[in-house]
């Protein structure tokens, strides 16, 4: 397929995580012979912060007003096998009128942020990224949340046709190797600044590392202000970019996984930073929201904490038990969700929505 994506970044990945879903994703699609074009608005916030220039795997193309790319935007779009706009693309509203009107294949939209749609609606407030007539233009509606999110892409947005398409990760590069930080810490955390996540963050990573002042705690993100007072012990690293991913997950006994409480809300919402931290055999304690466990076997694969004390409790786990729960984890992360799983699901969500149901589906798809 010949795949055109409107969306919010692939270049920078400061301060979002679009940016390293969308690395894998356009990695794994090339790999299966798609070619894929990502054009993204070149705001002043990402340019500074770029940490990519260019695909290796398909074509960035970075345009500074929307009146600028649309002539070359249209001439993608007549001959697009698929063509995606994803929430939060800075042109949303542009690029989905252009995509439904010259679009010569499967037009999609893809919502990376469904429960801050659904927030942002419930509040009166649309987001400046969804078309004003909803989203029932499109093939097929794409969300990076399942459960009840789906249902409620319909019912308020009218999608004719939904389907989750999950976080991944890339096991050539999310794998076990050094440590970005020595000695090794008891605890991680990697997240930008939320405040709906901070109550969280207090209970179950600061005070258990007030709990521990003789043991090293890592917090990484952006955004966290510079009121906000750390333990003594905890280092902060105000960016982690994609590539020290590994290494920051690697060089923790344990790392912390929170949920947002609007995506917490919805359920079935598992953060991509989950799935990385799983594949570099890093032990994981998590929240808990709800579906889950239709990723990983609480208790067994991924501990889930409500308070200070189950953190504490954990961490005096031995190297064995972490050992073997760890295992486990990257082991389903590699035979479920990896980019190139969700490269085939996309493929087949594609083709099911193709307006010919009786075709053969081609030889790739077919042995795929």
């Amino acid at each position: 397929m010949k795949v055109v994506v409107f969306g919010l970044t692939v270049s920078s990945s400061w301060g979002n995580g679009h940016a390293t879903l969308w690395r894998g994703l356009l990695r794994a699609l090339a790999a299966r012979s798609h070619d894929v074009t990502f054009l993204e608005r070149d705001v002043p916030y990402y340019r500074e912060q770029r940490d990519l220039w260019q695909l290796d795997y398909g074509t960035l193309l970075l345009y500074p007003t929307w009146e600028d790319v649309r002539p070359l935007a249209v001439a993608k779009l007549a001959d697009a096998d698929l063509a995606i706009v994803t929430s939060y693309c800075p042109d949303g509203r542009e690029a989905s009128r252009c995509v439904l009107e010259h679009t010569r294949g499967q037009r999609v939209f893809y919502d990376l942020d469904t429960p801050v749609t659904l927030a942002a609606l419930d509040a009166g407030e649309p987001p400046p990224y969804l078309p004003l007539e909803g989203l029932s233009g499109f093939d097929l509606v794409l969300s990076f949340t399942g459960g009840r999110a789906l249902t409620a892409l319909k019912e308020r947005l009218g999608a004719s046709r939904v389907a989750p398409l999950y976080g991944h990760v890339d096991p050539s590069f999310h794998k076990p190797i050094g440590s970005l930080t020595a000695p090794a810490a008891a605890l991680s955390y990697l997240g930008t600044y939320a405040p709906d996540r901070q109550v969280m963050l207090e209970s179950l990573f600061f005070e258990p590392a007030r709990a521990r002042p003789q043991e090293r705690f890592v917090l990484g993100g952006s955004m966290y202000p510079a009121e906000l007072q750390l333990p003594s012990n905890v280092s902060h690293l105000p960016h982690v970019a994609p590539q020290q991913h590994p290494s920051f997950f690697s060089s923790a006994r344990f790392t912390l996984n929170l949920t947002r409480s609007v995506m917490a809300r919805l359920g079935y919402c598992p953060s991509g930073r989950l799935f990385e931290a799983a594949a570099c055999g890093t032990p994981i304690l998590s929240d808990w929201f709800e579906g889950l466990d239709q990723f990983f076997d609480p208790w067994r694969e991924v501990l889930i904490v409500q308070n200070p004390a189950q953190v504490l409790d954990a961490l005096a786990l031995t190297d064995s038990e972490l050992g073997r729960r760890a295992c486990l984890t990257r082991e389903r992360v590699l035979e479920q969700h990896t980019a190139d799983h969700r490269a085939r699901e996309l493929e087949e969500l594609v083709w099911a929505s193709r307006p010919h149901p009786n075709e053969e589906p081609p030889r790739s798809l077919a042995e795929a």
